[in-house]
């Protein structure tokens, strides 16, 4: 493989960015989520049980502990982190000597220290992914940076040392777990819409933060939805072993594959950071060669290749032909594919049932595991390698000593990855090795290695569920609550909030998909709005006149819920058609015994009541940030908030974006 000098500098840049992102993002909802007065205050999950001091952090491993020393409470302690994080993230993103494993350590430190207490708003599989990412970065960052002629002077080597590339493996290996994981539990889901090739006829218009366009891409014919579906299946089961391929070229289809599908995703759907960070892991397929970190290197090669490489070259073109072909006439097999050339349409289905892809299933994953054993082997055979070109004992010392290190450590990261990646197939999981079970369990806690698996069920096959609240003064006239993102009015557009995340309003969506009780924060949610808590409001609308009881707190707040739809072309003002359905939360007030009882239930019934921490030395340094951000989200730089009625209607596109 050639140098990754270049792609892991990418990487380096690349994962502080997303960093930077999501510590701003997080930090200008920290006080409507886990302030005092927010929705789940933070400091409930922070309470001494008696323990030492290293076991207590060891058992909840967060910087948080430390907050009182400093006198601030918890969420003031988690505002310090973000604001901290934020800013140490920008200076790695921006200046070359900041990419050091002390500061990505640091980053990692901050971020599992605000998912420990982040509770329900925290719980994601890309907050998971950002964890394991961010630590396997500390190994990838270099201790020093040198230039890379001088490191090839002093290693006699082509310009990297023989521990560097090692831990970028890793990368490449979490990439294919994320993808393939995601491929597969669609299908191990059972979901009928899976199967049936009509996931994406429900996707766009369900899926929780649609953009404008999700709009457009919900209206194309369901033939282009199923062959959609067909090449998702394709990038995310069939590509995702072509990563470790020894032909640079079939990397680099498959690099190119996985970003025109998360570019895809982004213009259809506000996923926060999550489909930014997963570019950043495709920088692991790529090379210098590409890059043009080596210009000229290919001619060069060319004109004084011999006929040994020359013969390697045909047949390696032959192989690349050959897996070209096999994809091809494998999909078209698993799936039917018949071209209407009278309707200009292609024709798709399922032609395997759930017993052979479950047979199938069985008979891949393990040499799957076994590939990344033979990839990893593969890489710790070329660093020996390496370390042997290194000249001078002194340097051949250091290097033996880091390759030692780095080596063990990555081996150890893998197979603690083995368990979380065999739950695919639980007869692979369990014929692992004990060892691997007791090593991801002793540390499974700190969420170095995780389990993935994206969209595996389609929901509101009949209409996308939104719960909508409503407050009154006398309880019998009401007033919407409309939030900044998730859909409310329907002739509002959706908007484009990438790389922000609104959580209350993910969170609203996933309310939205069962009964009140399975959501306990909902009844923290409705106490704030009937007290008015100025922090809550902020994450429905950081305007505060746009808040309909921005002057008085409601009397009465209820919830009710509605189905969506998107409007059809040609429905002028409007973007969504709505039903009412049934009543989601019954109208309560300040006192009120369902309340009260509902209080009780879930553990919030001191939520009314505030601690105040000590002064202390950092005390100062939190406040002074706030009033510039206002609390809103909508504040984020890269924000685009939602356009008023009428400015944009999905009408006026209708027309010219309409497939023939």
């Amino acid at each position: 493989m050639a140098g990754s000098r270049l792609p892991r500098q990418l990487f380096l840049q690349g994962v502080a960015g997303v960093f930077m992102f999501a510590f701003a993002s997080l930090y200008t909802q920290i006080p409507g989520l886990y302030g005092p007065e927010g929705i789940l205050p933070a400091r409930r999950m922070l309470r001494p049980q008696g323990k030492g001091h290293w076991q207590q952090l060891w058992e909840t491993p967060t910087l948080l502990w430390e907050a009182p020393r400093l006198g601030l409470d918890t969420a003031q302690g988690l505002e310090l982190l973000s604001l901290l994080g934020t800013v140490l993230a920008l200076g790695a993103l921006l200046l070359r000597p900041l990419r050091h494993p002390l500061v990505y350590l640091l980053l990692w430190a901050a971020y599992l220290s605000a998912c420990q207490v982040g509770q329900v708003f925290l719980y994601f599989q890309w907050d998971s992914l950002l964890l394991e990412t961010g630590f396997l970065i500390v190994l990838v960052a270099p201790l020093r940076q040198v230039p890379n002629r001088k490191q090839a002077h002093q290693g006699g080597l082509t310009g990297a040392l023989p521990h560097e590339e090692l831990p970028f493996w890793l990368v490449r290996w979490l990439l294919f777990r994320l993808m393939f994981a995601s491929g597969v539990v669609k299908l191990t889901s059972r979901c009928p819409t899976w199967w049936g090739l009509t996931a994406l006829t429900y996707h766009y218009e369900t899926q929780c933060l649609p953009t404008p366009a999700a709009w457009l891409a919900h209206h194309l014919p369901v033939w282009l939805h199923k062959l959609s579906v067909v090449a998702t299946f394709l990038i995310e089961i069939a590509v995702p072993p072509l990563f470790f391929a020894p032909i640079r070229r079939l990397r680099l289809a498959a690099f190119y594959t996985q970003v025109l599908l998360q570019i895809l995703i982004i213009i259809t759907g506000n996923y926060n950071f999550f489909n930014l960070l997963t570019l950043v892991l495709t920088t692991a397929l790529l090379d210098d060669q590409h890059l043009a970190a080596e210009p000229g290197l290919g001619r060069r090669k060319k004109a004084s290749t011999s006929w040994p490489k020359a013969l390697l070259a045909t047949l390696s073109l032959l192989l690349e032909l050959a897996i070209y072909g096999l994809l091809a006439y494998g999909t078209v097999h698993c799936f039917g594919l018949e071209v209407d050339w009278q309707q200009r349409t292609v024709h798709s289905k399922t032609t395997f049932t759930f017993h052979q892809f479950s047979q199938w299933l069985k008979t891949v994953t393990l040499p799957t595991v076994w590939l990344g054993v033979a990839s990893l082997a593969w890489e710790l055979l070329t660093a020996l390698w390496r370390w042997t070109q290194v000249r001078g004992w002194l340097p051949k010392l250091c290097a033996a000593v880091q390759l030692s290190i780095l080596g063990a450590a990555t081996v150890a990261l893998f197979l603690i990855s083995l368990v979380p990646y065999s739950y695919v197939e639980p007869e692979t999981h369990g014929r692992l090795w004990t060892g691997a079970h007791r090593l991801s369990g002793a540390v499974g806690h700190l969420q170095l290695a995780n389990s993935y698996g994206l969209f595996r069920r389609m929901t509101g096959l009949g209409g996308r569920p939104e719960v909508v609240l409503e407050g009154s003064y006398d309880g019998h006239h009401w007033t919407e609550i409309e939030f900044m993102y998730k859909p409310g009015n329907v002739s509002r557009p959706p908007p484009v909030v990438v790389p922000h995340q609104p959580r209350l309003d993910w969170q609203m969506w996933f309310a939205a998909l069962g009964p009140h009780t399975h959501s306990p924060w909902f009844t923290s949610l409705v106490l704030r709005l009937l007290q008015g808590k100025e922090p809550v409001i902020q994450l429905i609308q950081s305007n505060i006149t746009r808040y309909p009881f921005h002057k008085q707190p409601p009397t009465y707040v209820r919830a009710q819920r509605y189905k969506y739809w998107f409007s059809q072309p040609g429905e002028q003002s409007r973007w969504w058609r709505r039903q009412w359905v049934e009543e989601f939360f019954p109208p309560v007030s300040l006192g009120d015994p369902t309340l009260e009882m509902l209080l009780r239930q879930f553990g919030l019934q001191s939520f009314s009541h505030r601690t105040r921490a000590h002064p202390g030395p950092a005390t100062p340094a939190v406040p002074w940030p706030r009033p510039s951000t206002g609390y809103g989200p909508s504040c984020l730089p890269w924000n685009l908030p939602p356009c008023s009625g009428g400015s944009w209607q999905p009408w006026e596109l209708s027309e010219s974006c309409r497939p023939c």
